[in-house]
């Protein structure tokens, strides 16, 4: 992938940090129930996806039009890649360092939700508690190895939809055969 191609996959992977890290911040600083509300993570999945979608296109667009399916996949994983190392390292200084009160707070607003939502799909009260167990053995979701933990969970379901993604932006140059 041509040097200025991935210049604009670091420069969206900047952005989408930067947009992740005010999303959080602005979380923290607001209220710590947003981090219990579906809606608030659908609209950080939907963040990410769009920036590395939005980035494979500018890149295609910037190559002629034409783009591979290994340079689109590049293009949208090196984005999303450096969104999330950003807002991981973010979440490690807000959560481990600044305050880490507040990552107590939020695993027990977790579980209250959590509760709330089973009890809701009428789940056994054996089932209930059987997960409130499992998620205490668990421990502080936001220590730095469990957030490395998420990470790498996140990186892996995103290149999931970075290979959709990929397949069907990719566009070959007839010129090149």
């Amino acid at each position: 992938m041509e040097k200025f191609l991935k210049s604009i996959a670091i420069n969206h992977g900047l952005y989408l940090g930067i947009a992740l890290a005010i999303l959080t911040v602005t979380a923290y600083t607001i209220s710590l129930d947003l981090y219990t509300k579906i809606w608030f993570g659908l609209t950080i999945l939907a963040l990410i996806i769009v920036f590395g979608i939005i980035s494979v296109y500018k890149t295609k667009i910037a190559n002629g039009g034409f783009l591979s399916f290994k340079n689109s996949f590049v293009s949208y994983f090196i984005t999303i890649l450096i969104g999330l190392i950003i807002s991981t390292v973010i979440s490690i200084i807000i959560f481990n360092i600044i305050d880490p009160e507040a990552a107590t707070v939020i695993q027990e607003k977790v579980m209250v939700s959590q509760i709330e939502r089973l009890e809701a799909y009428n789940v056994p009260v054996e089932v209930i508690d059987e997960t409130m167990k499992k998620m205490e053995e668990q421990g502080n979701m936001f220590s730095i190895g469990n957030v490395f933990q998420s990470l790498i969970f996140q990186i892996v379901g995103f290149c999931v939809v970075g290979l959709i993604v990929a397949a069907a932006m990719k566009k070959n140059n007839p010129d090149d055969v």
